[in-house]
């Protein structure tokens, strides 16, 4: 055979071997399944939503909490991945407390009276007290509870407990903004009644207080006052 012929032979098995790979690696759905993975985790808090899934889930077969403003516990623990410095970083609080209202608006029924009413669940404001941290492996309590509310939003309680010595580790006070509707029809629709406001703390009270001076503040450093007049 020619060797110039032979050659071309060899050259087109080559090309043909190459892209019949490539065509194998393309169809192959498990590496697919990586690829979309990767750019999941990549651009997205996938363990996130994965979390909030299985808190919604887990609530969803729990026994309701027929009292709305009854106080409702999580458990958790610091795990590695919540640590910065051998112990619960500041962020993952916040994080907690998310999923904890999520759990206690699926339990208590809010959840329920807004899908109903048509209304929806924004957070306005929140802080945060950090007393003692929480260690690495350290199992915790996280009590969650609706305190108060006036024409526009729901303000909760949420007390982190340390499992090690009943401490509580952290408080953080959460403004529940409601869209749509209001926190008098969410407790109607589920008492079936005019439910009276309790008092608000003395704690509390300065945090609204500070809430509205801030908010006046910024306005009228925007010229939204002069606007709206």
């Amino acid at each position: 055979m020619d060797v110039g012929l032979q050659r071309k032979t060899e050259l087109r098995h080559v090309n043909g071997s190459g892209a019949g790979n490539s065509a194998n690696i393309m169809e192959d759905p498990l590496l697919w399944a990586l690829v979309v993975l990767l750019v999941l985790f990549s651009s997205l808090d996938v363990w996130y939503y994965l979390r909030a899934a299985v808190v919604l889930i887990r609530a969803w077969f729990q026994p309701p909490v027929w009292d709305v403003l009854g106080e409702q516990t999580m458990s958790g623990r610091v795990l590695p991945h919540d640590m910065d410095l051998c112990h619960m970083n500041n962020a993952r609080y916040l994080r907690e407390c998310d999923f904890a209202r999520l759990s206690l608006y699926m339990r208590n029924g809010v959840f329920k009276a807004l899908r109903s009413l048509g209304g929806s669940l924004v957070v306005g404001a929140t802080t945060i007290r950090l007393r003692r941290a929480l260690c690495v492996g350290e199992a915790f309590r996280l009590r969650s509870r609706i305190v108060t509310w006036d024409e526009k939003a729901f303000f909760l309680e949420q007390r982190f407990v340390s499992g090690k010595d009943a401490r509580v580790s952290a408080v953080m006070y959460c403004k529940q903004n409601i869209v749509g509707c209001s926190p008098d029809k969410i407790l109607q629709f589920l008492c079936k009644r005019k439910v009276e406001c309790p008092e608000v703390p003395e704690d509390l009270q300065h945090w609204i207080n500070f809430i509205s001076a801030n908010s006046q503040a910024l306005r009228a450093e925007s010229g939204l006052d002069e606007k709206s007049k």
